[in-house]
């Protein structure tokens, strides 16, 4: 029933130049078994957990964006990925307004929708006029889906605007599609000197990253055409001259999801799970990528158990980074009134999040991290192996008057029974910035 096909769009193979200039970055002494001291922050609010079983609805925390209501920011809104439940969208309190499904199945044997990261477009061109919408990656049928941004509207703040004749993003067919090898991580981009609009997304299981260009029709939807896309390598020459590739299932790839654009210049942030956070132009041209840094696992071979479905690891030879444990996740841009801020990403292995400068000429220097942790009285739980994040430095209201940072937990406590839950925590932005600067 699954079959294999190959993609038919148009690859920029870097190849052996991208592995030639992985091993230029110098190597980073180890952790000996700890990590450093990070300072601590606790949110001010949490969502009500999710489940990823039957009685839930499938619905698997994942990745938030923030919509800040520009007449009445009290009224802003987070909107997030729930996998199989679709999205959510909560007010600043973190209670939901609103659930959208995902869309079912295309037949019985077919692959349902799963909505896996989302992010912002503001002011889209629509035959009505501009909109802000919400582009989310759709894994299960490999698409983008496109949700007009309406406050005050009965029934809900989001209106599906996706056309309906909208094209898989890497599949060729059906069969291919149920190979799951489909739309993954997702940035949006809008270029200042065109005013066109486009979204950055990466496949499951590859390495490679498509741009794509927002399309509105004029039946009032929104549809796509992809550009070019990239292939970040799969393997990586070591300091010492071996060869080494992260461990993984026999076929899957180091992929990439949690990305980010910087405005200020164009250059696309993109987080290599198993390997570190790339930097590259936007447009997918010019220069090769760089690799900003690598996670502490970078180096470590790893041998597939088939029965356990596990990686393990052998010997560290030391050529890993000290500041991201894989997965790396989760990469969102501070921005601070002067123009200048960090990149934000979040390092899933053990729990921390890291800090970098957006500046390019300080080679996005490391700049401090943090944890995000659970209240004294155990009212508010903190965030584990967080997926996805993203921040806003703008006032929202009363709650908010310093910003917002939203991530995901990935195990929300207490928990109801055996069930695994996941939810997403709102943490001021203030506060943050407070510890961190301390």
């Amino acid at each position: 029933m699954f079959r294999h096909r190959p993609v038919r769009s148009v690859t920029v193979v870097l190849g052996t130049a991208l592995v030639a200039l992985a091993a230029t970055v110098p190597a980073g002494a180890h952790p000996s078994g700890t990590t450093q001291a990070l300072p601590a922050v606790t949110p001010r609010a949490e969502t009500a957990p999710l489940y990823d079983d039957e009685a839930g609805g499938n619905a698997d925390a994942d990745d938030p964006a923030i919509w800040r209501n520009a007449a009445q920011p009290d009224r802003s809104l987070v909107i997030a990925t729930a996998k199989e439940g679709g999205l959510r969208i909560y007010d600043l309190d973190a209670r939901q307004v609103q659930a959208v499904p995902a869309p079912p199945a295309a037949g019985p044997d077919d692959a349902p929708g799963r909505f896996n990261n989302v992010d912002l477009v503001h002011g889209l061109r629509l035959p009505s006029g501009r909109a802000d919408v919400a582009v989310t990656t759709d894994r299960g049928h490999d698409r983008l889906r496109i949700h007009r941004i309406a406050p005050g509207r009965a029934g809900g703040p989001l209106v599906d605007v996706t056309d309906p004749a909208a094209p898989p993003v890497f599949s060729a067919d059906q069969a291919e599609i149920n190979d799951q090898n489909t739309a993954y991580g997702l940035a949006t981009w809008t270029d200042a000197a065109s005013g066109r609009s486009y979204a950055l997304v990466s496949r499951r299981n590859r390495t490679t990253v498509a741009l794509l260009e927002l399309t509105p029709t004029a039946a009032g939807t929104v549809t796509y055409r992809k550009l070019r896309s990239l292939d970040l390598p799969s393997s990586f020459r070591l300091p010492d001259g071996t060869s080494w590739a992260p461990c993984g299932e026999p076929g899957e790839l180091p992929q990439v999801e949690g990305m980010v654009v910087d405005p200020a210049n164009g250059m696309l942030y993109a987080g290599q799970e198993d390997v570190g956070i790339w930097r590259v132009r936007a447009d997918l041209t010019g220069a090769a990528p760089k690799l900003v840094d690598r996670v502490r696992e970078y180096g470590v071979p790893g041998v597939y158990d088939e029965e356990t479905e596990e990686c393990t690891a052998g010997a560290d030879p030391g050529f890993g980074g000290t500041r991201l444990s894989a997965d790396v996740e989760g990469l969102t841009l501070l921005t601070e009134a002067d123009g200048d801020g960090y990149l934000l990403a979040s390092s899933q292995g053990d729990d921390t999040f890291a800090l970098y400068d957006r500046e390019l000429e300080d080679a996005n220097e490391y700049e401090g991290g943090f944890r995000v942790t659970a209240s004294a009285d155990g009212s508010v739980d903190g965030s584990e192996e967080c997926d996805g994040a993203a921040v806003l430095n703008a006032p929202l209201g009363s709650k908010y008057p310093n910003g917002l940072l939203v991530v995901q937990d990935g195990h929300d406590t207490p928990v109801a029974g055996d069930r695994a839950a996941t939810n997403f925590a709102f943490v001021d932005l203030g506060d943050l910035m407070d510890r961190v600067d301390d």
